[in-house]
């Protein structure tokens, strides 16, 4: 038993000795072994060859099932008001009169919505073009042959028995000198050494969360890094987008304060940044939540205000609303445009279906996170412009440059219903169309005449 005792304590302080000297120290100081990279490179390969295993086995086995693609229906391009002039004139109507048979291409759109709506789509997992070696993600499979069962398996040895007990490892190194590092930090008055510090201590726990993901990150256009007292918006996808960004530089978080072990992590991270925590109640209050941004960004020697103005998850397909609130502040804005790639783990966080424990866990037991991250130029309201259509403006940057569809709709009918105005603006877009054919046709009428 003593015996069984000490090579259980020697593989303990072999474990850590590895974890703490080849994978946090480097982290800390912003180093790679380049052992994540091989890593990558390796799952590529092993990737590559699993698709084209499964395109021999579908051939040889037509009862394996296909992928199912991203779209059933194939959509018309262009606006409802065209659509509607064009089949109006195909059915040469006289005028600007309501024709019965307009409700029917109001029936076919509320068809194709209710089979396949560009909405909720967005809040579901992205579906893959070819299998990742996940069970989560298979559709059988790993029976195609058992080369591929055999890797499957393998698969599932090393993410549930070498790379999960390593990333909770790292995961617990993080948070515990995060939580003891920023309350040390915020025993000490406030001058420049004070703030030099916590961002020290952030930037190395973020680093080291990041491992514990096995993160693999790009940055591109690194000169148009955010800077103190500005704004930077980004698309959100998941909670991990917080580390993502902040291994590249530090942020003033946003958000409502929480209980348990985040609330614990929040109250130390505030005693040494001036971090934007808000109570429930005051989250409900807009104009106390701007007040309290603006006297932030005021005061320019704060770090950059970190804010997702979609409010909610997106599946990293598409970027959805962005809310004003954050465009109604004043300052300048910075937009960071971020994209992972789905095949080698789904960062998407679905909240309605997985807790935050549950999330982390199967991000955990993933192959990893590969992800870019694209600094856009900072970007300031024009004359004339409102925060609407400043914020429409910086969306479509940032979909533009992360290669992701711009949508309209807002993010809270994850959980909510349509609004009022929505419905109203279909509706204004049907009254143009019969009062522009009605214009037209009197003036046909007029030339008429006079002829």
């Amino acid at each position: 038993m003593e015996d069984l005792l000490t090579v259980a304590v020697a593989v303990f302080q072999l474990w850590m000795f590895v974890v703490v000297f080849f994978i946090t120290l480097p982290a800390m100081f912003g180093l790679s072994l380049g052992v994540t990279s091989v890593y990558i490179q390796i799952l590529v390969k092993l990737l590559e060859w699993a698709t084209i295993r499964i395109q021999r086995g579908r051939q040889e086995q037509p009862s394996v099932p296909a992928p199912l693609p991203n779209g059933i229906i194939e959509r018309a391009e262009g606006s409802m008001e065209e659509e509607m002039e064009q089949l109006r004139r195909s059915r040469s109507l006289e005028g600007g009169e309501f024709a019965l048979s307009d409700a029917l291409y109001f029936c076919k759109k509320g068809l194709e919505s209710i089979v396949d709506d560009q909405v909720t789509q967005r809040f579901s997992s992205e579906e893959l073009a070819s299998w990742n070696l996940l069970t989560r993600t298979n559709q059988n499979f790993r029976y195609i042959s058992l080369r591929l069962t055999i890797f499957w398996g393998i698969g599932v040895f090393v993410r549930y028995c070498v790379l999960f007990p390593l990333r909770i490892t790292l995961a617990i190194i993080g948070l515990s000198w995060l939580v003891i590092g920023t309350t040390l930090v915020g025993f000490l008055p406030e001058n420049s050494v004070k703030y030099w510090l916590s961002e020290v201590v952030h930037l190395t726990c973020y680093r080291i969360c990041a491992r514990a993901l096995s993160a693999t990150i790009r940055y591109h256009n690194k000169e148009n890094r955010p800077q103190k007292g500005g704004i930077c918006v980004a698309n959100h996808t998941t909670p991990i987008d917080v580390v993502i960004l902040a291994n590249d530089g530090c942020y003033a978080m946003v958000g409502q304060i929480h209980g348990g072990l985040m609330g614990v992590i929040q109250r130390s991270m505030v005693r040494s940044c001036p971090h934007v925590w808000f109570e429930r109640l005051e989250m409900k209050d807009r104009h106390a939540v701007t007040s309290r941004l603006r006297a932030h960004v005021a005061a320019k020697t704060k770090l950059p205000i970190l804010i997702f103005p979609e409010g909610t998850c997106i599946n990293n397909t598409s970027v959805m609303m962005f809310k004003k609130g954050s465009f109604e502040i004043g300052g300048t804005i910075h937009p960071v445009a971020i994209k992972y790639d789905p095949r080698l783990g789904d960062a998407f966080w679905n909240s309605s279906k997985y807790n935050m424990v549950s999330y982390l866990l199967r991000t955990m037991t993933s192959w990893a996170i590969v992800v870019n991250v694209w600094y856009l130029p900072p970007m300031t309201i024009q004359d004339g412009e409102d925060a609407v259509q400043f914020a429409n403006r910086v969306k479509s940057a940032v979909a533009c440059r992360g290669g992701l569809l711009d949508l309209a709709w807002d993010g809270s009918l994850k959980r909510g219903k349509v609004k009022d105005a929505y419905k109203e603006e279909q509706q204004k877009m049907y009254s143009r169309v019969i009062v522009r054919q009605n214009s037209i046709s009197a003036t046909h009428t007029r030339r008429d005449d006079q002829s």
